[in-house]
């Protein structure tokens, strides 16, 4: 009977090893599909994150193309501002010019007013009477009693040919400005 004993043993060791085997396979199967699983998964996120980072990429490129068309744009701008400023300045200097003009119509129209372009005194004897540290008119200086009947005819026709010499020049003045 020791014999019969060892070829079961045998027998159900070889079951054993053939059960184990086959519970291991299976356990290494359904190990095998689950890291399977747990790859496609990671390469389905890899994939989200690359889509994600594809469309990341197009926004900053449409973004940079936005700030060169900015950038153009501006230096459009500035170009011409640069233009406007300048047509400007050569507006201000023709007015300049025309100012200029207007002041020498207007000095030479003034009997006050010098070869030179040197303002002279109504008074030539007088030539500070009447006048304040600034060169304008002294109105404490005086009074309309004291002030001699010729003095003060002379000083109304110097006035009213002034007046007549500004309304003259404002009546030629520049179109645009009136001056």
């Amino acid at each position: 009977m020791d014999t019969w004993v060892w070829v079961v043993v045998a027998i159900v060791v070889v079951a054993l090893i053939v059960v184990l085997l086959l519970a291991g396979g299976k356990r290494r199967k359904a190990m095998q599909q689950k890291r399977d699983q747990e790859h496609r998964e990671k390469a389905a996120e890899i994939r989200r994150e690359a889509e994600n980072m594809e469309i990341d990429a197009r926004e900053r490129e449409a973004k940079a193309i936005r700030a060169r068309a900015d950038a153009e744009q501006a230096q459009v701008d500035a170009a011409r501002l640069r233009q406007e400023a300048e047509q400007r300045g050569q507006e201000a200097q023709s007015l300049r010019g025309d100012v200029a003009n207007h002041t020498r119509k207007a000095d030479e129209l003034d009997p006050d007013v010098g070869k030179d372009g040197a303002r002279r005194d109504r008074q030539e004897g007088h030539a500070d009477a009447g006048r304040g540290d600034d060169g304008r008119r002294d109105t404490h200086v005086g009074d309309a009693n004291t002030a001699m009947p010729e003095e003060s005819g002379r000083r109304r026709q110097s006035d009213a040919a002034d007046t007549s010499a500004a309304r003259d020049l404002r009546d030629e003045g520049h179109p645009r400005t009136g001056i």
